[in-house]
């Protein structure tokens, strides 16, 4: 998708286009920020884009009741251009949709109809992909499917989240299988993921008796928590009650 014109799009291809002639230069990143007058992680996002598109920010539209019926309102208005929005609303109505007159003009208006598709949130389009497929519905299992066909960031990414889980049910073998997935998650375009990959590699001893013994901590982390909140709320004499009868 093309930056939207305007000083803003002008501005982000100009400084995207000063990062990149300063890498060239073999500037880091430090000093890209200061000569620009940036924050090192400003410049590290503009560094990353191979392109100032990539820099393109979706508009941030909340999911609405119409949503669900925007491909059949984008059918009927090929067939009938003209239709009379009270009409649609109509139609809307009668296969469930719980909206207003108003928010269907407003979704018109916003072009959310027109676009090549619905606006996905970064959060939802993350808990869709950190589901377990077996529980997502239909509908979610084709926005999956989707963003995987988005491009090969995306692809990447839901295979590495998926074999990852598969890690995830404690079991002989996992060690090998996770040094396999931390050399493939390296391999791939993925810079936020290569910062997991270092978390995974500086506590590895830890990670790996964890994806391989069937023991863990949680009770105890449970009751570290139900303490500290108890804790915030009482005098000792009260917490130790608290805790000895809970």
């Amino acid at each position: 998708m093309p930056l939207q014109e305007g000083k803003r799009a002008a501005a982000t291809r100009e400084r995207w286009q000063q990062v990149h002639n300063l890498r060239a230069q073999n500037v880091g990143l430090p000093g890209c920020a200061r000569r620009l007058n940036l924050s090192l992680n400003t410049v590290k996002r503009y560094d990353r884009a191979s392109e100032p598109e990539r820099l393109q920010r979706v508009p941030k539209h909340r999911p609405t009741l119409v949503d669900p019926h925007r491909d059949y309102l984008r059918k009927r208005r090929a067939e009938e251009p003209g239709v009379p929005v009270q009409q649609l609303l109509r139609e809307i109505r009668e296969r469930g949709c719980q909206g207003s007159s108003n928010l269907l003009v407003r979704y018109i208006n916003q072009g959310r109809l027109e676009g090549s598709r619905p606006h996905l949130s970064p959060r939802r389009a993350a808990r869709i992909l950190l589901t377990k497929p077996e529980r997502l519905t239909a509908g979610q299992q084709e926005t999956l499917a989707s963003l995987e066909r988005a491009c090969p960031e995306m692809t990447a990414l839901a295979g590495l989240i998926r074999s990852f889980a598969g890690l995830l049910a404690p079991g002989p073998g996992n060690d090998t299988r996770l040094r396999r997935w931390i050399t493939g998650a390296r391999a791939a375009d993925l810079p936020r993921v290569h910062s997991f990959t270092r978390g995974l590699d500086l506590d590895i001893q830890a990670a790996t008796a964890a994806l391989t013994m069937p023991y863990h901590n949680g009770r105890t982390e449970g009751v570290n928590t139900k303490t500290k909140m108890i804790n915030g709320r009482a005098g000792f004499a009260l917490l130790r009650h608290r805790i000895l009868l809970g």
